[in-house]
């Protein structure tokens, strides 16, 4: 990879309404939460502020609608000085639900609107000749206009893609999700995930039925047992630091996004992984998708 190109990381700033509960509510169930706060998240957005800490050259390609919610989210971008490339769509940005157990487990409830959405237009404002690294998640492929994305992408050979297909891999339409993996895209996934997506209940033959999609190496994160890495051919499970798990959102966003970064720094992608695995136990150990500098700092701290 060429150090001065960027990476492009294409996807959704959401408005996290995160809510702490001691357990599931059962249909009909009326329970009092523990507390609650509203954060900045969506899968892109956790993914560009974790490259951010490794000061790699990046563009964060997110639309933000109307609405409370796409207010909130410019407010936080601006905090950061993210400034958007893109033009303000009419449409009503939608949030996400956070539902953290006493695990630290986390279960999704979302109103998708404009930040998930992409206009065909938007991507000739992309100079592709900068990049040579593209992100993209599962859950903008679902969309509507995920077409526009994976048509993109197809016209861009040189650059190095990363595909986290997300949860909802069953409802994502397969022939788009073919196409990405034509473009030999690095899969970076957990292992429920990477069940779902090839039906098998091991890692290892889950991993190599999926570079024989791509044609290309294998991610597949394992909580607190580190990950699996599945590089040139070679297979290679890697441990993670003993952490207590207070929420698991915003981990494996994380995690792909220390991969990237590292990868763009030069090492090699099990190294990146090992190191990835550092820094997913940091964010789960706390509350919240993101980690603030000095955290990140310590997580490379023997």
């Amino acid at each position: 990879m060429n150090p001065k190109k960027k990476i492009l990381i294409i996807g959704s700033s959401v408005a996290d309404v995160i809510m702490n509960v001691k357990k599931l509510p059962a249909p009909g169930e009326d329970v009092h939460i523990l507390n609650q706060r509203l954060c900045i998240g969506g899968c892109a957005f956790n993914v560009s502020d974790m490259i951010r800490h490794f000061q790699v050259p990046h563009l964060l390609f997110s639309p933000a609608g109307t609405g409370i919610y796409g207010d909130f989210v410019r407010e936080e971008w601006e905090k950061r000085g993210i400034v958007s490339v893109l033009p303000v769509p009419d449409l009503e940005n939608g949030c996400c639900y956070c539902f953290v157990d006493q695990t630290g487990e986390r279960t999704f409830a979302s109103y998708h609107g404009a930040e998930y959405l992409f206009q065909k237009e938007w991507f000739d404002l992309i100079d592709a000749s900068e990049y040579d690294t593209a992100y993209i998640c599962g859950l903008e492929i679902e969309e509507s206009t995920g077409e526009h994305i994976v048509s993109f992408l197809e016209q861009q050979p040189h650059m190095k893609i990363y595909y986290a297909p997300g949860p909802r891999i069953e409802k994502q339409p397969k022939d788009l999700m073919y196409r990405l993996f034509a473009l030999h895209p690095v899969v970076h996934l957990n292992q429920s995930e990477s069940f779902l997506l090839t039906g098998k209940t091991d890692t290892e033959h889950a991993a190599r039925a999926i570079t024989r999609l791509t044609g290309q190496d294998v991610v597949i994160t394992l909580g607190k047992d580190g990950a699996y890495c599945l590089e040139n051919g070679t297979g290679v499970f890697l441990p993670s630091r003993n952490a207590k798990q207070v929420d698991a959102t915003g981990a494996g966003d994380a995690h792909i996004g220390a991969v990237m970064a590292l990868r763009k720094l030069g090492f090699s992608l099990s190294h990146a992984v090992g190191k990835a695995n550092l820094v997913s136990a940091a964010v789960v150990k706390k509350k919240g998708a993101s980690l603030d500098h000095s955290s990140f700092l310590r997580c490379f701290n023997k």
